[in-house]
């Protein structure tokens, strides 16, 4: 992996050594995403992308998002957004899978779209050959995460999460399920990016204005995550991404 991944992987590595020490459950979300930084910084070795550079900045700036708010929460609860205090004040007795799932609707719906408008500057977005290619790139992003889930629902099982009789029998639908919303909630943040790049060339207030409207279209998605039954399959039915209203 390249400097900046490997920084970014130890960082990860000693914040998730002090909550596994306090069994804190903010470690599943956690583990999860070191696990598939290490991969997307595997892939970035291997070549898969058009501009490893690009992502590499990417993938550090994104990170960052979760890490500052997770780090924020353990000075003040009520410091981080909404999306991430929903995911971060969590009854602890929630399984292992439904922490992982608050902490994607933060990272993905509320930190995504903002990390990729900081690291996509105004001339990347006035250049079309030049977005294209950032386009492919937070595609093949879909590619490493798709290819983790069936790791991560073991992964989760080793780490305690209780599975009953329907849970074995319906697992290969929820890895299914869990491949579809991510690719539909990715889709997302890419019209919601652009809607964040419209808002920036109006002005701070505008930009400010339009993530306000992100943190609570995020923050309003927790209570289908909260909801019992088959989630995954409900949200790959009815969607896992938000979408930022009309400016």
């Amino acid at each position: 992996m390249t400097a900046p991944v490997d920084e970014l992987v130890a960082r990860m590595q000693r914040l998730l050594d002090g909550l596994e020490a306090a069994g804190d459950p903010a470690r599943f979300f956690l583990g999860t995403y070191l696990r598939t930084t290490q991969a997307v910084g595997a892939a970035i070795d291997d070549g898969l992308f058009e501009d490893a550079g690009w992502v590499t900045d990417w993938d550090v700036d994104f990170a960052g998002c979760y890490l500052d708010a997770l780090e924020a929460h353990r000075r003040d609860p009520a410091s981080p957004p909404a999306p991430w205090r929903e995911a971060f004040g969590a009854d602890p007795a929630t399984r292992p899978e439904g922490h992982v799932l608050l902490g994607m609707n933060a990272h993905i719906n509320f930190d995504l779209p903002q990390s990729l408008v900081r690291v996509i500057g105004p001339a990347d977005f006035a250049d079309p050959a030049v977005l294209a290619a950032r386009a492919r790139d937070h595609e093949r992003i879909d590619e490493v995460l798709a290819a983790r889930v069936a790791s991560e629902d073991r992964a989760l099982q080793a780490a305690g999460s209780r599975r009953t009789v329907v849970d074995r029998v319906m697992a290969g639908a929820n890895r299914r399920a869990a491949r579809v919303l991510l690719r539909e909630s990715r889709r997302k943040v890419w019209a919601n990016t652009a809607a964040l790049h419209a808002a920036r060339t109006a002005g701070p207030d505008a930009y400010a204005r339009r993530v306000a409207q992100l943190e609570s279209a995020a923050a309003a998605r927790v209570a289908d995550l909260r909801r019992g039954g088959p989630v995954l399959l409900r949200l790959a039915v009815r969607g896992f991404g938000v979408v930022l209203p009309p400016a």
